[in-house]
């Protein structure tokens, strides 16, 4: 008998991101399903199972306890118990959430960096992240005016993350686990109004549907797509014509100047990260591209982990705070 179509709807969507070119350097790599017992996780291990048994790729499962709820210990075991009916192993990791930068970040850093470290070193980590996720973080990148990156969404495959629902809607993975006699687990945190991304579902998100007559969901994911696609080309650009306008330990101020200011900004993201500079802001870049596209002689602005960037004799550099060359 055929499955429900909702069930090779999914099937489908890991048999296509595995399948894909972009992950042709992971063919035969071990498979990790990231499961927190919910109806997005489930579903995706269901399908991960399925297509595992077709391919003969070794699959597992690792679920995260966060320990933030009373009875998250059941919970775990419980999803620990259907992965096992589905046939995937899977081992329950603990982690502390410290609650630095709000909840949900703190959570999220603390469960990435539980999978990292305990998946195997050549495996891809399979995410449910599904459509509408993408939709949220779309909005919340507008929102938070975050940039074109954050516009662009998540992405299918970010090694070694893999995100095979992002065409998926929730209410389909939801079906998927009816169909397949699946209990998922629902989270109380994903009805509490405290997270922005909880508002964004529950309140901005309907409204934008009525207002625009549906098909918003859908409407921003296919413009993350659309943003990731140019950012891409332009970042092959910018890789490019870094190579061109690095000078004597630095980089050539007057061939810089005549960049469009979109590949500009990309080459001296990536060359201030070459050189030790973390976790910029778009002021971080814009007031470092001022001493490209606005130079009147100013000083070279400061910059995390205690640097600064300094323009002299027509070259930039980055150099430690201390140090205070003349200007030229």
């Amino acid at each position: 008998m055929p499955p429900e179509p909702v069930v090779s709807e999914t099937r489908t969507a890991v048999r296509r991101l595995l399948e894909s070119p972009e992950a042709a350097p992971f063919k035969g790599a071990p498979l990790v399903v990231a499961c927190s017992g919910g109806a997005d996780s489930l579903a995706l291990a269901a399908a991960v199972a399925h297509v595992s048994r077709w391919t003969g790729a070794s699959a597992q499962a690792i679920v995260v306890n966060h320990g933030l709820q009373v009875g998250s210990d059941a919970v775990a075991e419980r999803a620990v118990e259907q992965l096992a009916g589905l046939g995937l192993p899977a081992q329950v990791v603990e982690v502390d959430v410290d609650g630095m930068g709000g909840l949900e970040a703190a959570a999220r850093k603390a469960r990435y960096a539980a999978l990292r470290a305990e998946r195997p070193s050549d495996s891809l980590v399979l995410l449910g992240h599904t459509l509408d996720d993408q939709a949220e973080t779309v909005l919340l990148g507008l929102g938070r005016g975050s940039g074109p990156r954050s516009i662009a969404g998540m992405r299918p495959l970010d090694p070694p993350w893999a995100r095979p629902f992002l065409t998926i809607r929730r209410t389909s993975t939801e079906a998927a686990c009816r169909a397949q006699g699946l209990e998922p687990w629902h989270d109380p945190h994903n009805a509490d109004s405290r997270f922005a991304r909880v508002r964004l579902r529950t309140e901005v998100l309907p409204l934008l549907e009525d207002a625009l007559q549906g098909g918003v969901a859908e409407a921003l994911a296919r413009t993350a797509r659309q943003l990731r696609e140019d950012s891409d080309a332009l970042e092959a650009v910018a890789v490019a014509e870094l190579s061109r306008v690095r000078a004597d330990h630095g980089l050539d101020c007057e061939r810089l100047r005549l960049l469009p200011a979109a590949v500009r900004r990309r080459v001296l993201r990536d060359w201030l990260r070459s050189e030790g500079v973390p976790e910029m802001t778009d002021a971080h870049l814009r007031s470092a591209d001022a001493l490209i596209a606005e130079w009147r002689g100013q000083g070279g602005p400061a910059l995390p982990g205690d640097f600064v960037l300094r323009r002299a004799h027509g070259r930039l550099r980055v150099e430690t705070a201390d140090r205070k060359p003349p200007n030229g």
